[in-house]
């Protein structure tokens, strides 16, 4: 599939501006007229109360629970998620995950990218907001998680009451109870909805351009303890692990002790039988991607090199198969799921409760032993979803889909295939 993007001049977002812009301003002079000296300690108390409750919506719900599917939660939990979500002001559960899986499927893309670091700092932190967005590659974001979620749903088509109700008119309310509705209206409706807004513009911001690599210098994705604090957790975006190497982790990092609050949260509810399904990297691919960037240091090997090993370069003495055999084994294996990429063919089964685009995604792409017969060999290929097409694939990826290599098509018999990307 060619890319058909037409580079245009964007057309500006009136909407979302005019909002955007109107709640900076409510906020300062609501702020000029009730300085923090004016205002009460319980209104104070509530203000950190709905910054934090409305980041883990987003922390923990909009990101690690539906964006990257990273453990399962009882509906009870998704729709109170759901709410403090609708209270950051950020757009339906619907809307903002399916941007942000485009933003791990082209990290720093100029193009495809909704937020992408490349084009400078203050364009992904909150200069993407005022202008229209024009997705070309969204359809190949999956969305079936979504749309199968009656949560999502619900959230998605009443977000605007809802947003306003629990992000604007429950702060007033709750005040009133010690005579401080205004301050209340002030401080914790328009004050704490600017601290949710740009503590969770800086992960696409400032957690692009400054702070630490332990783990992969593939992407602009950096680690920064100042902006974990800030953003419970999410600003160890390459500190304690790589998260666009391993995004489904339900972690921030491997270790109880980092800074990681929305992790606690979610233990937390794992606790008490909330959650379940947690999610998380291999032990072995973290720690190889530590000694892999300690390697690079050490011989000056510079960022971006290597982003990817291409996939045709595996390892050798690998069995060669021709079409029938490949057809005995999918009929051998029934149950399992089966992709030809490049040549090669691989087994994915043990790869689908890890695969960050679902294990939908990888079952399209699957072979079918009726999808081939003696006067049409036309097959399922993943090599254009998996060398750029679909997703720009880190070298962790990489080197997880060759330990799944069970053979490779005889090349006279590779020839012969017709490939299908449907």
């Amino acid at each position: 599939m060619g890319d058909s993007t037409v580079f245009s001049s964007p057309q500006i977002w009136w909407s979302n501006s005019i909002f955007f812009v109107s709640v900076h301003l409510a906020a300062l002079i609501g702020m000029y007229w009730l300085p923090p000296t004016r205002i009460t300690w319980p209104t104070v108390a509530l203000t950190y109360a709905m910054w934090q409750l409305a980041e883990f919506g987003i922390t923990v719900g909009y990101h690690r629970l539906w964006s990257h599917r990273a453990f399962r939660a009882t509906i009870s939990i998704r729709f109170l998620l759901a709410i403090l979500g609708s209270a950051g002001f950020q757009g339906s559960i619907k809307w903002w995950c399916l941007r942000h899986r485009l933003h791990h499927r082209f990290t720093d893309d100029p193009i495809h990218d909704p937020y992408a670091a490349t084009r400078g700092l203050l364009y992904s932190h909150m200069g993407w907001i005022f202008f229209k967005p024009t997705y070309t590659r969204m359809e190949l974001v999956d969305r079936e998680d979504l749309d199968r979620d009656p949560v999502v749903r619900f959230q998605h088509k009443y977000y605007i009451p809802l947003a306003l109700f629990f992000g604007f008119a429950v702060p007033p309310l709750i005040g009133a109870l010690w005579n401080d509705a205004l301050g209340a209206f002030v401080w914790a409706g328009l004050v704490s909805r600017l601290a949710v807004w740009h503590c969770t513009f800086f992960v696409n911001s400032l957690a692009h351009w400054d702070g630490l690599q332990p783990f992969s210098d593939e992407n602009t994705s950096r680690g920064n303890l100042l902006l974990a604090i800030l953003t419970s957790g999410e600003g160890n975006h390459n500190f304690v692990r790589e998260h666009h190497a391993f995004p489904h982790d339900y972690r921030s990092g491997p270790w109880i002790t980092m800074w990681d609050p929305s992790k606690w949260v979610i233990l937390l509810l794992h606790r008490f039988g909330y959650v379940s399904g947690l999610r998380q990297a291999r032990k072995v691919d973290y720690e190889e991607a530590l000694a892999y960037m300690d390697h690079k240091r050490l011989h000056d090997i510079p960022p971006f090199h290597d982003k990817r090993d291409g996939s045709s370069k595996l390892a050798d003495g690998c069995q060669y198969w021709t079409i029938e055999a490949t057809i005995s084994y999918v009929k051998e294996h029934p149950n399992q799921c089966v992709v030809l990429l490049n040549g090669w063919v691989v087994n994915v089964t043990a790869y689908l409760s890890e695969h960050p685009g679902g294990a939908s995604l990888l079952r399209r792409y699957a072979i079918h032993s009726e999808d081939n017969d003696a006067d049409d060999r036309k097959w399922r290929d993943a090599s254009w979803a998996f060398d750029g097409g679909l997703n720009n694939h880190s070298r962790a990826a990489v080197k997880r889909m060759k330990e799944l290599v069970v053979a490779k098509i005889e090349p006279h018999a590779e020839s012969d295939l017709t490939r299908s990307r449907d």
